[in-house]
């Protein structure tokens, strides 16, 4: 598509590691339940899936935190289970119970019957990309996102969320042959899914490996940083003449940081576990950082967010050869107040401005 001239890039810059004079800041799930408008939008869509597949809907509430907060990025309303729905598992989401899958991927039989979906059967999202572009007119990026191939593999097993993932865990212990074909599969159905976002006009991606972290060690290398890297390999670097930068996030990946960055992406997301100044010396400035505020600190006022938020543009420190993109650890309550959102927001771009001054 053709390209709008960005008013504000210092989120991209920042995740390639160039000047910026200030810390770019955005939320994951920024476009969600915490919002009353959000909430008007989804009941008039009158489902979840009835508001992810709408490209109007879609837009509307990709929109919706930008019109009260100064984020710097917008991130595409979507759903990591898009992908393994196109494959025809037959994905709802029901009451109290989160997202469910008709027919899980359980046997060998399962396993044969997989393929990478037709992109076609996602064109609403890649609409829904275009939509957002236009109505965006340059204000922010507009970042796309996936889920990572072992983390889409969970829920295609399991079939839903789980506590304890027995039943991908007996097939990655018991039948690695079959983990192994479904990972693949996987990878490249998100390879393609990203590029065909990237075509349509997001300007970054984010790689969602939300459930990594519950792998052992050694596993973990096995059965998600090895498709996430295949995933970073195929990705379009370039559109309309601009990078698009990659970010990936490994939620209880701290332990794996170096390996991480090693993944090919441009930057890292980390979730409040992990220092950040340590991170930064752990991968040398190599990759930039993304997070990493507890989000349960949203619940605990202005001034106690505004001290969290200090303490971790402090222990990054000065962006010299790094960048850091202020986050969450991982996604927003839906119960956060969005005063404390602007809160979070206002003294992100306030202090950080002294670790960026010219």
């Amino acid at each position: 598509m053709s390209a709008v001239a960005l008013q504000n890039d210092v989120f991209l810059r920042a995740l390639l590691r160039q000047p910026v004079p200030y810390t770019p800041v955005w939320l994951m799930r920024q476009a969600g339940r915490y919002l009353p408008e959000y909430n008007a939008t989804r009941a008039r869509a009158g489902s979840f899936l009835g508001l992810a597949q709408n490209p109007v809907y879609a837009a509307e509430v990709t929109l919706q935190p930008l019109e009260r907060f100064p984020l710097d990025a917008a991130i595409l309303f979507s759903d990591i289970l898009t992908v393994p729905d196109a494959m025809g598992l037959g994905l709802d989401f029901r009451a109290g119970e989160g997202p469910h899958f008709e027919r899980p991927v359980r046997t060998e039989a399962d396993v044969d019957a997989l393929a990478p979906p037709d992109m076609d059967k996602l064109r609403y999202v890649f609409d829904a990309v275009s939509l957002i572009r236009r109505e965006l007119q340059g204000r922010v990026p507009l970042i796309g996102f996936a889920g990572s191939p072992w983390t889409i593999a969970c829920y295609m097993v399991e079939g839903k969320g789980s506590d304890d993932y027995r039943l991908i865990k007996s097939l990655a212990y018991g039948r690695p042959d079959l983990m192994h074909r479904i990972l693949a599969i996987n990878a490249r159905a998100t390879t393609d899914y990203l590029n065909a976002q990237i075509a349509a006009g997001v300007q970054a991606v984010m790689l969602f490996d939300s459930w990594g972290g519950v792998l052992a060690d050694g596993l973990f290398q096995e059965y998600s940083l090895a498709y996430t890297r295949q995933v970073m390999a195929g990705l379009t670097r370039q559109q309309d003449g601009q990078p698009v930068p990659a970010i990936v996030f490994t939620k209880g990946g701290g332990l794996w940081l170096e390996d991480i960055a090693g993944c090919g992406a441009d930057a890292v997301g980390v979730d409040w576990t992990v220092n950040l100044r340590r991170a930064r010396a752990r991968v040398d400035d190599a990759v930039a950082l993304q997070g990493n505020l507890d989000p349960m600190a949203l619940f605990a006022g202005g001034p106690a967010i505004r001290a969290q938020v200090r303490r971790i543009i402090d222990d990054f420190g000065p962006v010299g050869a790094g960048g850091h993109v202020f986050n969450l650890g991982h996604g927003i309550s839906q119960f956060t107040p969005p005063d404390a959102v602007a809160e979070l927001v206002d003294e992100v771009h306030a202090y950080s401005r002294a670790f960026h001054a010219a």
